[in-house]
Parts: C-alpha cells; sequence; structure tokens
C-alpha cells in the first residue's frame, strides 16, 4: 500500500484548477477513486473539493458521467 493508500495518482492543470485523480485503497484493500479539484483561493491557500467513487459504483459513475459529457459535447456553443 502506498502513502495514505494511494496506488496511483494523475493530475491534470488549466490555467485556474488542478484536478487530482487518485486511486486510493483502504484498509480492508478495497480501491476507490478520489478526484480533488484544487485552485488558489485569494492568494494565501488552496481551496479544495473533493469526491470519492468506491469500486462497486464505478461502472454506473463513469456511464453516468460519459452521458453528461455527450450532452455538453452535443449542445455546445447553442
Amino acid at each position: 500500500m502506498g502513502l495514505r493508500g494511494e496506488l496511483f495518482s494523475c493530475k491534470a492543470s488549466t490555467g485556474k484548477r488542478t484536478y487530482f485523480f487518485n486511486v486510493k485503497e483502504n484498509r480492508q484493500g478495497d480501491m476507490f477513486l478520489n478526484v480533488v479539484e484544487s485552485k488558489q483561493h485569494g492568494g494565501t491557500g488552496y481551496e479544495r473539493h473533493s469526491i470519492v467513487v468506491f469500486d462497486e459504483d464505478m461502472d454506473m459513475f463513469t456511464r453516468e458521467m460519459q452521458k453528461a459529457l455527450d450532452f455538453i459535447r452535443k449542445n455546445k456553443g447553442r
């Protein structure tokens, strides 16, 4: 097990925000996805928002997220 249960991590940075995609493992050995949005707040620190997607919900989560992405792409520039 990695640091704080981290098995894998990658990030996507934009001018305003950084998104972290962390695969972690809990004490029972179950893997989950932790998605974190981080943005600078007031020049003194960072504001972070996080969601956790558990392994048993991963298929449903990715399926529904893909629907939302498809909708955005289809309706972009309306």
